[in-house]
Order: structure tokens, then sequence, then C-alpha cells
């Protein structure tokens, strides 16, 4: 059996990056570790995780490139699904989230949008494909 089951963001502060998609995205908390450095949401068939930067550099001891604020944001990027792009795009700058690119329809009919988290991670907030 192979299964698609979670997608881990290396983080600064495990708590501060969960309440914010908790706060924004109305995902539950599933697990966080007591010392607070692997946390897990509740997000459907496939969890978002966070680690922090230091557990993660434990883990992957080659190294890794942290996410940072005055670079780009990486090649990928995290979707969630909504019926009001503009509202939730709103919710989430209110909540730290920095607009990177604005609200637009695709030619297929789709209405997107993209922010930076507050980790400067990429997200896209968007209507499902027509």
């Amino acid at each position: 059996m192979i299964k698609f089951k979670y997608v881990i963001l290396y983080v600064e502060d495990v708590e501060k990056s969960m309440n914010f998609y908790t706060n924004t995205f109305n995902t539950e908390i599933k697990f966080i570790t007591p010392e607070k450095d692997y946390g897990e949401l509740i997000t459907g068939e496939t969890t978002l995780s966070f680690a922090s930067i230091s557990l993660a550099s434990s883990n992957i001891k080659e190294g890794f490139l942290a996410s940072k604020e005055s670079a780009k944001p990486f090649g990928i990027e995290l979707g969630f699904v909504t019926d009001d792009v503009e509202a939730l795009v709103e919710k989430s700058i209110k909540n730290g989230a920095v607009l990177y690119e604005d609200i637009t329809v695709k030619p297929w009919g789709q209405t997107t949008a993209y922010i930076k988290d507050l980790d400067q991670y990429l997200v896209e907030i968007c209507t499902e494909i027509q």
C-alpha cells in the first residue's frame, strides 16, 4: 500500500504557524508535541504538519533551504479551496499573511489568489476548477 499522507513545513515557531492555519482556514489541531517542535493539523485526507527548524535540522543532516522573508517563495504551494476567495484572502491578511498575487479569474473559470503565510510559504486560495 502507498498513500500520500502528509506535508511538513519547517518553521521557526510551530505553535504560531499552526494557529495561523487554524484561525485562517478553520483547521483543527490533531497533535502537538509537549516541546511544541512538531504538530499536525486535520485538513482532510492529507495532514498538514509543522516541524521546528531545529527539529528538522536534526533529521535532515545534509541541511535544507529555510523559507525566508527576503527571498521569493519556493516553487511549491499549498492550496485551499473556498466558495469566497475574497473573504478568505482578507481573513488571511488579517491573521498576518501577505498578499502575493491579487485575485484573478483564470480562463477556465477558476478564481485564484496567492498569499505568503507567516513563514513565507506560498498558499493558493481558490475556487474549485469549473
